[in-house]
């Protein structure tokens, strides 16, 4: 498509081909990391945004991100917490206790911003494996001029997760019970946002990380822990582990190393869906059949942010992406060739962990710690001790407060997990409308709730 400009890109979502939007180039910023370092974490996202929404006056910028924040229950935002020789990077503060929060608080208040400048309304349609759906929906319950409608896969989200969104009951709010997965209702929101005409005449706008502006906001915290750990550690170069199965999250901290910031490693650490690990090792991207697991954000066979990487990872070259892509969509496969010395990526180390070895780090981590781990976050760590490197600090993106998933924590050691926010939920009232996995039902529902 045409180039756009930042705010036109957070408003469209989906490019017009179903392809996703990126920056045309990115930022050295390797010059600034001192300077940087010592800022809090709400002036260092104004420094790192500011470098793409040159479309939005810094004033307010720098408002929607003190709106943002505000809300989370740490003052710091993102703490940093040494563990057991390694360092956790809690991103699960917000309102939802889960890592999406960093993103779409900011997110909402920009559709907001956004929509008052410019007049019009705005109808978000998003898909969720557990917590981009409530994340999504505390951005934007209740705002003016914008309806949101969350699609989740029927019964494969923890029972907190679930109940976390269907308990919203404000007028703008609509969840979807799909009778599918994950994959499933991915499928469902891009195929729709594939008809121009449809998105343009609905104005339908995306939550979902396939969001530009969703990936930034992420970005800004592989900075900020990278500065809390190197004031503990004299270390020139840190490794992240990051749990995924969108690839939305580790594809921030790919960003985040293209413009300067130090990295040795990505650890990418998949459960048993394990379709990205496997592409890292072998070259092949293969989609398999959805698994039910322990940490069911993580259950997808489809990463809608892969194709971002792999745009770099071919030499941006966009027409072959496509060619890449269609091929991926007609035979459920594709492959690239892994570079001379064997290695898909040097930056990328990627494994997975089980059901089993996520409930014994969980466990391991209680009993020789004290600190509770969500079973997402196991995963990371499982997959961190695989390639455990004494010499480089590790730094664990934790993605959720471990409440939100008490059955497996239960599992582990015995002991339920609690926050007062969550207690607060076990009889409130819910509401959510099941829908068959098909386009039609939901294109629908959506027409049929925004007359």
């Amino acid at each position: 498509m045409e180039p756009v400009g930042f705010l036109d890109a957070v408003m469209t979502g989906l490019a017009p081909d179903g392809g996703l939007l990126l920056p045309e180039s990115l930022p050295d910023v390797s010059g600034k990391l001192l300077a940087w370092s010592k800022l809090s974490y709400q002036e260092l996202a104004f420094e790192v945004m500011s470098l793409f929404a040159t479309d939005l006056p810094s004033t307010d910028l720098k408002a929607l991100i003190e709106k943002s924040y505000a809300t989370f229950r740490a003052p710091e935002v993102a703490p940093v917490i040494p563990v057991d020789g390694f360092h956790v990077l809690e991103l699960w503060h917000g309102p939802t206790l889960a890592f999406k929060d960093v993103a779409l608080q900011f997110l909402g208040n920009l559709f907001e911003y956004v929509l008052e400048k410019r007049g019009g309304e705005l109808n978000i349609l998003g898909a969720t494996s557990g917590d981009t759906g409530s994340a999504a929906i505390y951005g934007v319950r209740g705002k003016k001029n914008i309806r949101i409608f969350i699609m989740h896969p029927k019964g494969r989200t923890s029972p907190v997760q679930e109940k976390q969104m269907t308990s919203v009951l404000d007028d703008n709010v609509f969840n979807l019970a799909v009778e599918g997965t994950f994959d499933d209702c991915q499928h469902l929101m891009k195929s729709i946002f594939s008809d121009v005409a449809f998105k343009e005449k609905y104005s339908l706008g995306s939550v979902n990380s396939v969001n530009w502006a969703r990936v930034l906001a992420q970005i800004v915290y592989y900075f900020y822990a990278f500065f809390r750990v190197q004031e503990r550690a004299d270390a020139k170069q840190m490794r992240f582990a990051v749990p995924t199965g969108n690839f939305g999250d580790i594809m921030a901290g790919y960003l985040a190393v293209q413009m300067g910031l130090p990295v040795k490693q990505l650890i990418l650490a998949t459960n048993e869906n394990n379709i990205l690990s496997r592409f890292f090792n072998t070259g092949i991207y293969s989609m398999g059949e959805v698994v039910p697991t322990i940490s069911p954000s993580m259950d997808i066979q489809i990463a809608s942010n892969f194709e971002r990487y792999l745009y770099y990872r071919i030499g941006q070259d966009a027409a072959k992406l496509r060619e890449l892509m269609a091929g991926f969509a007609k035979n459920k496969s594709l492959t690239v060739a892994l570079n001379e010395d064997g290695v898909m990526d040097e930056l990328f180390a990627a494994g997975e962990a089980d059901t089993a070895q996520t409930l014994a780090m969980i466990k391991k981590c209680y009993e020789q710690e004290g600190y509770m781990l969500d079973p997402h976050t196991a995963v990371g760590v499982v997959v961190a001790e695989c390639f455990a490197d004494p010499t480089v600090p590790t730094i664990c993106l934790a993605t959720a407060h471990p409440a939100k998933f008490t059955d497996a924590i239960e599992r582990a050691i015995s002991v339920a997990a609690h926050h007062p926010a969550l207690d607060k939920l076990a009889n409130a009232e819910t509401r959510c409308d099941t829908i068959a996995n098909d386009e039609s039902a939901v294109r629908d529902y959506l027409i049929a709730k925004t007359k």
